[in-house]
C-alpha cells in the first residue's frame, strides 16, 4: 500500500459525524445565524454513489442536497470541497490500484472539470472530461 493511499484513507476513516452547527459570525458565504451542516466524506461518498450513471450534481446542488438531509440551511462550502478532494484521491488511487470501475466512487459525477478543485486532484482533468464523456455514451 502506497503512502499517499494511505494518507488519504486515513483522511477519509479519521472523519467525525456529520453536525450542524449555527454560524456566530459569518463565514464563507454563509450569515452569522445560519445552520450550517459540516458533513462527512463518507457522507459525500454515499451521496455521490447514489447518483445515476450518466448524470452529474454540482458541487452547490450537493451542498443543498445533503443540508436539506439534516434540516441544515446550508452545508459548509469549506469543508465539503475538502472531504470531496479525499473522496476524489481515494477513489482514483483506488483505480490506480487495480479496483474496478464500477467499485470506486464516481466523484467525476460532482467534480466539474476546469474547477477549482479538478485542478487540485492528481487525476487531472482529462480524467474527468474522459470520465464524464464516457457515461454520456
Amino acid at each position: 500500500m502506497s503512502a499517499a493511499l494511505t494518507n488519504w484513507q486515513k483522511r477519509f476513516s479519521k472523519a467525525k459525524t456529520p453536525v450542524v452547527k449555527q454560524l456566530d459570525v459569518d463565514f464563507a458565504g454563509l450569515k452569522r445565524g445560519t445552520m450550517m451542516l459540516v458533513s462527512s466524506p463518507q457522507e459525500l461518498d454515499a451521496y455521490i454513489r447514489s447518483i445515476p450513471e450518466g448524470e452529474t450534481r454540482s458541487m452547490e446542488q450537493m451542498r443543498a442536497a445533503l443540508a436539506q438531509q439534516h434540516n441544515a440551511e446550508a452545508a459548509c462550502p469549506a469543508s465539503t470541497a475538502i472531504f470531496l478532494r479525499v473522496v476524489a484521491e481515494l477513489a482514483f488511487e483506488e483505480l490506480e490500484a487495480g479496483k474496478p470501475l464500477d467499485a470506486v466512487t464516481p466523484f467525476w459525477r460532482v467534480v466539474e472539470p476546469g474547477s477549482r478543485l479538478a485542478k487540485k486532484l492528481s487525476c487531472g482533468d482529462e480524467f474527468l472530461q474522459s470520465m464524464r464523456a464516457g457515461e454520456q455514451g
